[in-house]
């Protein structure tokens, strides 16, 4: 009886349908405050996590890679249930939120750790970004900095990072506006840029 026990608690604690319905998307834009509301507004999207990924050095502080010596991007990480959201689309609202023209900044921040990227988990994902980068391309008609590459270790970011748009939304609305985001996402996207 004992294993028996043991398979439905496990059954209880990991169930297959969860673990099966949820893919991952991992994304860099720039501030990751900034990056989590779009994807957390969209259905079918499960959790977005604020963190690090990219980089050499495992279990990186803010603070190291803010300093630009980690090689990490401040990224999020998207879990979804692709039966309900398209990872094209995640990569629609994603072009939709950055600033592609440009290397090692988003905006007002400005390093590699501010770089935009697309972290890719397997080839269907690559095939998809390397396809959407060309689309962007061709519509902007520009050279599109974002790298797309293969994704690494991804490192939560402190908690008070997690949420901070509605943590602390008076801080988060005048960083945003004060670093030129939505004016700049305008200024490229025209009326295709984020409701802000």
């Amino acid at each position: 009886m004992r294993p028996l026990f043991a398979a439905l608690a496990l059954l209880l604690l990991f169930p297959p349908a969860v673990r099966a319905a949820e893919a991952v998307a991992t994304f860099a834009g720039g501030c990751f405050w900034c990056m989590e509301p779009p994807f957390e507004a969209l259905p079918g999207v499960v959790s977005v996590t604020s963190g690090y990924t990219g980089g050499s050095k495992k279990d990186p502080t803010y603070e190291e890679v803010s300093e630009g010596g980690t090689g990490h991007a401040e990224t999020v990480e998207i879990a979804y249930d692709p039966a309900k959201v398209s990872f094209e689309k995640l990569l629609d609202v994603f072009w939709h939120n950055i600033d592609p023209t440009v290397a090692d900044r988003q905006f007002c921040d400005v390093g590699s750790q501010y770089r935009s990227a697309i972290f890719v988990h397997d080839a269907a994902q690559r095939k998809a970004a390397e396809r959407s980068r060309a689309e962007v391309e061709k519509r902007l008609g520009v050279s599109v900095k974002t790298e797309i590459v293969e994704a690494g270790p991804f490192y939560r970011a402190e908690e008070y990072h997690q949420d901070y748009a509605r943590k602390n939304p008076i801080r988060y609305r005048y960083y945003r506006t004060s670093c030129g985001r939505d004016a700049r996402l305008e200024e490229i996207w025209g009326e295709d840029a984020p409701a802000h």
